[in-house]
C-alpha cells in the first residue's frame, strides 16, 4: 500500500508540473497576439513620413516629410540642380525675357509640386505639351534642349533628350506608311521631348490625297495617353501656327504653354555677334562693330533673314575673309592681337559700296 500511494504522489506531481508548463506556453502565444492588435489600432495614426503617395509624374514615392516639417526652394532648387539649366539659358541667349520668364514659371510651378509631394498632397501630373512661334534663329531649339534638360532633372521626363523631326519624319507618301512612321518616331522620343518644327506643314487642307491628318491624329492620342512619358514641343511661325490650331482643334486644346519669340532688334543681335565671337577668341574692332550693325540692319529687311543664325553665317564669312587677308600677306608678323581682331573689310569684303554708304552717314 506504501508503494502504491508513492506512485500515485508521483504521478499527481507530473501532472501539475505538465499543467503548470502548459499554462506558461499558452501565455507567452497571447503576447505577440496582443502586440499586433496594438500595432493594428495604431496604425492610422502613424506620421505621415511612414506612408507613401503617388507623385505628380506619376511614380509611387516615400513621402519623406512629416507634417510639421518646412522646406526652402533655395535647397530644392539646388537638390534638383535646376539654377544650372536657367542659368545656361541666360548664358546661351541674349535677350527673350518673355520666354525666358515662362520658362521659370514652369520650372517654379514643378518644383513646388515636388515639395508638395513630399507632404503627401497629390495631384495630377501638368500639361507640359507646348508651342514655339516666331521666325528662325531666334532661340526655339535652343531652349527646347534646355527644357528637356530641365524636366528629367525635375523627374518629370525619363530622360533628359530631344528628338527633331519634320513632316516627313511622320508623314508617308503612300497610304500605310504614315502610321508606321509617326509610331516610330513617338517611340524614338518617348521617356523624352518630342520638338516638331514647322508643323504646321503636318496639315494640308488643300490636297485631299495628303495623309499629314493620319499623323496629327496619332499625334493627339499619344499626346493625352501618355502624358506621363512624353512631352510634345510644336514649333513654326505664330500666324501658321494659328492657323494650324483653328484647322486641329483637338491638337489646340491640349497645348498648355504657348512662347512666342519675337524677332531680335539690331543691339541685340550685335550682342549675339559678340557672344559667338568671345567664344571663339575673337572681337569686332570699334569701326567692324559698327559696319556690321549698319550691315545688319540692311539684312533684316530681307526675306531670307534669319536673326541669330543669320548672324552666325555672316560671321563665318567674316572670319574667312579675315584669314584670307592674314595669310595674303605671308611675309608681315602677325601679333595675337591681329589673329583675333575682325576689322570692317572683313565684314563687307565685296560690298564696298555699303562701306562707302556707312561712312557717309
Amino acid at each position: 500500500m506504501v508503494i502504491l500511494a508513492i506512485f500515485v504522489a508521483v504521478i499527481f506531481s507530473v501532472v501539475v508540473v505538465v499543467a503548470i508548463v502548459s499554462a506558461r506556453k499558452a501565455g507567452n502565444k497571447k503576447e505577440p497576439a496582443a502586440d499586433q492588435d496594438v500595432e493594428r489600432i495604431e496604425e492610422p495614426q502613424r506620421p505621415r513620413s511612414a506612408r507613401s503617395s503617388r507623385s505628380s509624374n506619376g511614380e509611387h514615392q516615400a513621402v519623406s516629410l512629416p507634417l510639421d516639417a518646412t522646406v526652402t526652394f533655395a535647397d530644392e532648387r539646388r537638390s534638383a540642380g535646376i539654377d544650372e539649366v536657367l542659368d545656361a539659358l541666360d548664358d546661351d541667349l541674349i535677350g527673350l525675357v518673355p520666354v525666358k520668364k515662362k520658362v521659370q514659371e514652369v520650372a517654379a510651378l514643378l518644383l513646388v509640386d515636388r515639395a508638395r509631394n513630399k507632404f503627401g498632397l497629390e495631384a495630377p501630373r501638368p500639361n507640359l505639351h507646348m508651342c514655339f512661334t516666331g521666325p528662325p534663329g531666334t532661340g526655339k531649339t535652343t531652349v527646347a534642349l534646355r527644357m528637356a534638360d530641365l524636366l528629367h532633372r525635375l523627374g518629370y521626363l525619363e530622360r533628359g533628350q530631344l528628338v527633331h523631326a519634320m513632316r516627313d519624319d511622320l508623314v508617308g507618301e503612300y497610304i500605310g506608311q504614315t502610321a508606321p512612321k509617326t509610331k516610330r518616331t513617338l517611340d524614338r522620343a518617348m521617356g523624352g521631348l518630342l520638338f516638331i518644327d514647322e508643323a504646321y506643314y503636318l496639315y494640308r487642307d488643300s490636297d485631299s490625297k495628303d495623309y499629314g491628318q493620319e499623323a496629327i491624329e496619332i499625334l493627339v492620342q499619344m499626346m493625352e495617353n501618355h502624358r506621363d512619358k512624353l512631352v510634345v514641343i510644336l514649333a513654326g511661325y505664330k500666324d501658321r501656327m494659328d492657323d494650324f490650331f483653328k484647322s486641329n482643334p483637338g491638337m489646340s486644346s491640349r497645348i498648355a504653354h504657348h512662347l512666342d519669340f519675337a524677332p531680335y532688334e539690331v543691339g541685340e543681335l550685335t550682342d549675339i555677334a559678340r557672344l559667338m565671337l568671345k567664344q571663339t577668341r575673337y572681337y569686332l574692332s570699334e569701326d567692324a562693330e559698327a559696319t556690321f550693325r549698319h550691315y545688319i540692319t540692311r539684312q533684316m529687311g530681307g526675306p531670307r533673314f534669319a536673326n541669330a543664325r543669320s548672324v552666325r553665317n555672316e560671321l563665318e564669312r567674316a572670319r574667312l575673309r579675315h584669314a584670307h587677308r592674314l595669310t595674303s600677306d605671308p611675309g608681315r608678323n602677325w601679333t595675337r592681337d591681329e589673329l583675333m581682331r575682325i576689322e570692317p573689310v572683313d565684314i563687307v569684303a565685296g560690298h564696298d559700296d555699303w562701306l562707302a554708304e556707312r561712312q557717309q552717314l
